[in-house]
């Protein structure tokens, strides 16, 4: 179990911190921090020039970054960011006082879900507290409305409670409601979880609801924005996709139409299509969840959950047959009056559903016949699917023996 970093920084994260943290001001406080756009700019302008970014604390940087003339990139400000040592010596020591942990893109226990997902829109600092190598574990994505009525709120204390049992972690948004309800199911559970917040990770961090949970490494709690921030709906809004990045699957259990950061969030996790979006459907589904069943969400299995959720949830996605569902469908004419329909569903693409248990299961090279047993289907349809990740680049065959194993992102992605 890891749950601290050493007391001092690598090089690479001290430089990121400096150009990228905010240490408690606000943003707009001049020199104002780099955006994520920005560092990323940043970052393509080092590798053009074969630097690293602790490259920009060695004396020498100050002639080399003269050279800079990338938008608002000059080289005052970038200078004076990295300046701020003495800020950056005093938000270590007290991060560190208070059991946190800050790691940079650079860094060897970075995420790699992160990198090899969201690519250039991984966040360039982390903020966390907690058991760090429950990031790499993936899980189930719990996300929700804020204001849950008691039966959505017994449904997700259900959900968490079967997940925990059968030594599934769960990801959180950790926000009020069907988010945190349902971290607080799994823990009391005895089971595992990473909460993504979009505000005050020092309170969080403190807070007895979770306080034994962290130091039993069962809990991780992560931010990508400084740990003294107050709540803000653009972070809330921003921190939708790292915790769809986290999982492996995702489930929606009760959403608004259009509006809200669960609809948003769920949303762009479908036009992404890294993992698969799962909504509650049964008995009577909010107007929410049916919007995103018709935009390509699959039916959660319904109760009662007497086999392993993971192999239903798999089973639900490689079935290439019609899967009779019972599902509400809302229409103008029928509110919800129809709760009990019975409806015929079928996959869209099972390719695209499949593909994100491909990948993770390609960390490491292997053969069709072993990644068909895997994941439960038969060797020629395993073979179909390999083939068309090669095509799209996502997959890389090796000969002798044929071997099948996952196309890392390029190595400059180290130095993002």
């Amino acid at each position: 179990m890891k749950t601290a970093i050493n007391h001092e920084l690598a090089p690479d994260t001290q430089a990121i911190l400096l150009l990228c943290a905010s240490f408690g001001q606000n943003r707009q406080v001049e020199p104002k921090p780099l955006t994520l756009v920005e560092y990323n700019c940043l970052t393509k302008w080092l590798l053009e020039n074969y630097m690293r970014p602790a490259d920009l604390l060695e004396p020498t940087a100050k002639e080399q970054l003269q050279k800079i003339t990338i938008g608002k990139l000059n080289s005052n400000r970038l200078l004076a960011l990295l300046e701020r040592g003495v800020m950056l010596s005093f938000a270590v020591e007290k991060w560190i006082n208070q059991g946190l942990w800050v790691l940079g893109r650079s860094d060897a226990d970075y995420p790699k879900r992160l990198k090899q997902r969201l690519r250039h829109s991984a966040p360039p600092i982390l903020y966390g507290i907690g058991n760090i190598e429950l990031l790499s574990m993936g899980g189930l994505a719990i996300v929700g409305s804020r204001d849950a009525n008691e039966e959505i709120v017994g449904y997700t204390q259900r959900v968490g409670q079967k997940i925990a049992e059968q030594r599934m972690q769960l990801v959180s948004g950790g926000a009020r409601g069907v988010d945190t309800e349902a971290m607080l199911s799994v823990l009391d559970t005895g089971g595992t979880a990473v909460g993504v917040l979009a505000d005050s990770l020092t309170k969080a961090a403190v807070n007895s609801k979770y306080r034994n949970s962290i130091k039993e490494g069962r809990l991780t709690l992560l931010s990508t924005y400084d740990p003294d921030a107050g709540f803000n709906i653009g972070n809330a809004m921003g921190r939708n996709k790292y915790v769809y990045t986290l999982a492996d699957y995702a489930l929606v259990v009760s959403s608004s139409v259009g509006k809200g950061g669960t609809w948003a969030g769920a949303v762009e996790a479908l036009k992404q299509k890294d993992i698969p979006v799962f909504v509650r459907l049964h008995p009577c589904v909010s107007e929410g969840n049916q919007q995103l069943f018709n935009m390509g969400a699959k039916p959660f299995p319904v109760e009662p959950w007497n086999n392993l959720l993971e192999e239903m949830l798999a089973i639900a996605l490689s079935s290439v047959e019609p899967v009779e569902t019972e599902i509400a469908m809302i229409t103008p004419e029928t509110g919800l009056d129809n709760c009990h329909q019975q409806d015929q569903v079928s996959p869209k693409d099972i390719y695209e559903a499949v593909l994100p248990f491909i990948l993770n299961h390609l960390q490491q090279p292997k053969d069709v016949k072993s990644l068909a047993e895997c994941l439960d289907v038969k060797s020629s349809q395993m073979q179909d699917w390999l083939n068309r990740a090669v095509m799209e680049g996502k997959v890389i065959k090796i000969n002798k023996p044929v071997t099948y194993v996952v196309n890392q992102p390029a190595i400059q992605l180290s130095l993002l």
